[in-house]
């Protein structure tokens, strides 16, 4: 079974429609890429699967229970963690701190597990030299991973990846998609939306296009980028 599926999502603003008809199942321990060009709805689709957008029709299913009418809070406790493509923490906050309200209000867990368990995220995620260090302080990369922390702290099941990657330099990208890649090597999930295709590619298993609000290809990286409607769509390159 799936551990999340969209079945006939879609979405319209009056005459706009940001999601037409959208269905794909990711299976548990699964990396999905999502890619399409500026517009093509990839935020718009987090939005639908975390509540942030209620769907105008079709489902959304997550570990076999239908979250479709469900509110952000319940689906983020049911285990639906995602980032944000501009990094918001508390900026007066350290960063431990900032974990800990993720922690506290994203989870299940006791004031002890809540703690124990943001340490190790600390770790995971390169943050723990940095732990007393208030947020508002930080630089790009490491912000980037404060937002990837406070995911983490929600104890999601399946990780929602938006553009985290965005205005990096190439060591900085690397250092993010290894921490990426250890994230899903221990289990987690995940549905990553991004532009910079080789560190999307290094970590994912299968891309899903979007235009327009509609999935026009999904497969294996290497075939999805080979595909001459998707090299036209997405690329701008006339075939």
């Amino acid at each position: 079974m799936p551990i999340l599926a969209l079945d006939n999502v879609s979405k319209s603003f009056g005459a706009l429609k940001v999601a037409d008809q959208v269905s794909f199942a990711l299976e548990k321990g699964e990396a999905l890429g999502v890619i399409g060009p500026n517009g093509a709805g990839k935020s718009t689709l987090f939005n639908l699967i975390t509540g942030n957008l209620r769907v105008d029709g079709g489902t959304v299913t997550f570990d076999g229970a239908d979250v479709t009418r469900q509110p952000p809070m319940v689906r983020c406790l049911a285990g639906i963690g995602r980032t944000f493509q501009i990094p918001q923490p508390f900026e007066k906050l350290t960063v431990f701190e900032n974990l800990l309200v993720a922690a506290a209000f994203g989870s299940n867990r006791t004031e002890k597990d809540v703690s124990d368990r943001c340490a190790d995220i600390l770790v995971e995620t390169g943050l723990i030299a940095r732990a007393n260090q208030t947020a508002g302080s930080l630089g790009l990369l490491q912000r980037k991973r404060l937002e990837l922390a406070r995911a983490l702290a929600t104890q999601p099941k399946v990780l929602l990846l938006d553009e985290i990657a965005g205005g990096l330099t190439e060591g900085e990208c690397q250092e993010l998609v290894d921490t990426i890649r250890s994230i899903h090597a221990a289990g987690v999930s995940i549905v990553w939306v991004e532009h910079i295709l080789h560190a999307l590619t290094s970590v994912v298993g299968r891309l899903l296009v979007l235009d327009f609000g509609k999935v026009i290809a999904m497969g294996k990286p290497d075939d999805i980028m080979a595909s001459k409607s998707v090299r036209q769509i997405y690329l701008g390159i006339e075939v």
